[in-house]
């Protein structure tokens, strides 16, 4: 099975020689999982010719806002709607939850209780399952049809299922520790509150749950569709 990956922006440039770019991580997430992947980096504006040309498609996370004004978001959300029309499974992570919540109808802003950094837990349907966040937008409205999966008090909609068609998620089971250290230390100070930087390094080793995640969108796309 082909996964198309949508690179909506790429990691830290100091932090690439030795974690990679985000598309890099999601590879290494899904490792021994039998995929194989094809890289566009639309934030680039490298698109597919056409929603034929993977079997399923990733959707990345990025620094910018779904919202704000880029040459590239329109194009992207025409093709979230044609994913997703055509019937092949879509995932987003972080900005691609965000983003493919707004081309499905739904509203992303800025949140107004600020930043999640780090390690969150959350709530699936009574099951606690913690990850590493890095976001202060959020999806505010749901699209029609989206189910919440998981929340916390911070992020009602966490993890978001559309039916077969899509399963989107706000934290990022592709970032292990290093990958928040590295943030921290390079895109955290001064745009991120001290104190919620200094509360992640705090918590680098705890344990998350990017496997068990890993293997539900590995399911997800492997799932028999009309």
């Amino acid at each position: 099975m082909k996964i198309g990956i949508l690179q909506t922006g790429h990691a830290p440039d100091e932090l690439q020689p030795v974690l990679g770019d985000y598309s890099d991580m999601f590879q290494d997430l899904l490792h021994g999982q039998g995929f194989e992947y094809d890289v566009y980096n639309v934030v680039d504006n490298e698109f597919p010719e056409g929603v034929e040309a993977a079997d399923g498609w990733l959707i990345t996370g990025s620094k910018h806002g779904a919202y704000e004004d880029h040459d590239w978001i329109p194009p992207l959300e025409d093709l979230i709607r044609a994913i997703v029309t055509e019937g092949r499974p879509l995932i987003g992570v972080c900005f691609g939850h965000q983003i493919i919540a707004q081309a499905l109808g739904g509203k992303v802003e800025k949140f107004a209780g600020g930043w999640a950094i780090g390690r969150q837990t959350y709530d699936f349907n009574g099951i606690e399952m913690s990850f590493n966040a890095w976001h202060q937008d959020q999806v505010v409205e749901r699209p029609e049809g989206a189910i919440v999966l998981a929340s916390n008090d911070f992020c009602e909609n966490a993890v978001l299922l559309y039916g077969d068609r899509a399963l989107t998620i706000q934290p990022h089971p592709e970032f292990d520790a290093p990958m928040i250290e590295g943030l921290a230390n390079t895109r955290g100070r001064g745009v991120v509150p001290d104190d919620l930087l200094d509360a992640a390094l705090d918590n680098l080793d705890k344990a998350t749950a990017n496997d068990t995640f890993a293997d539900q969108m590995a399911d997800f796309f492997r799932r028999e569709r009309a």
